[in-house]
């Protein structure tokens, strides 16, 4: 009897398996990467905080900033002027006695312009602090502190006083700087409004703009006694 051997297959070689640590840390790795696109894409999503009022006042003022350059070779000539301006004063403030006109004082004494959008804002903010119908209460349209005798709740001489004292708080307290600064360049309502707020002038700042009034400011004339 002949036997005849076959000849042996080869086994299919069994797959490398990777060390246990050196899969874990894959994943490890894996889960690092799909965590830190994660965190991305929620800072991604989350929107920058809003500027304050004095960063918003810089930027306008950067933005409306003007540049003059004069030639040398420019000449002086001389100008013959044959009409003349008029800028109301306190008489004539006085003599119409309305609240524009009392924040048109204000604007003067604080050497501001009587600017639209400054008036606007400031008989707003009158009207949020006493109301527009009776806005020469105690003869402190703004309810300002300084130098009334009863912080907020304090009583003036008569309203051309009350004007200068107004002008004076905003110029000389560091926390009211903005607001003249905003006054001081004509700056949009919403940016003086906003300084307004942010300022410690009513301890509830307004409500952040929330308690803030926008309809049209009536005109009303206080009593001539309380001009003084």
């Amino acid at each position: 009897m002949t036997f005849t051997s076959r000849p042996t297959e080869p086994r299919p070689s069994a797959p490398l398996r990777q060390p246990r640590r050196r899969r874990a840390s894959r994943r490890l790795a894996v889960g690092a990467a799909l965590a830190s696109l994660a965190l991305i894409g929620t800072f991604a999503l989350v929107p920058p905080a809003p500027p304050n009022a004095a960063a918003q006042l810089d930027a306008y003022i950067r933005s409306h900033a003007q540049t003059l350059r004069v030639s040398q070779e420019a000449a002086a000539t001389a100008v013959t002027r044959d009409r003349y301006g008029f800028a109301p004063g306190t008489a004539s403030l006085a003599s119409s006695g309305s609240n524009f006109d009392w924040a048109k004082l204000v604007m003067l004494d604080g050497g501001w312009p009587t600017s639209d959008a400054n008036i606007t804002v400031f008989t707003r903010w009158m009207r949020q602090e006493n109301g527009a119908n009776d806005w020469w209460n105690r003869n402190n349209p703004l309810n300002n502190g300084l130098g009334s005798g009863g912080g907020g709740t304090g009583t003036y001489a008569n309203l051309v006083i009350a004007a200068q004292k107004v002008a004076e708080n905003l110029h000389r307290n560091p926390g009211f700087a903005t607001i003249a600064e905003a006054f001081a360049v004509s700056a949009p309502t919403n940016i003086t409004e906003a300084a307004i707020w942010a300022s410690p002038w009513a301890s509830s700042h307004y409500a952040n703009g929330t308690h803030w009034h926008y309809t049209p400011v009536e005109s009303f004339t206080a009593p001539a006694s309380a001009w003084g």
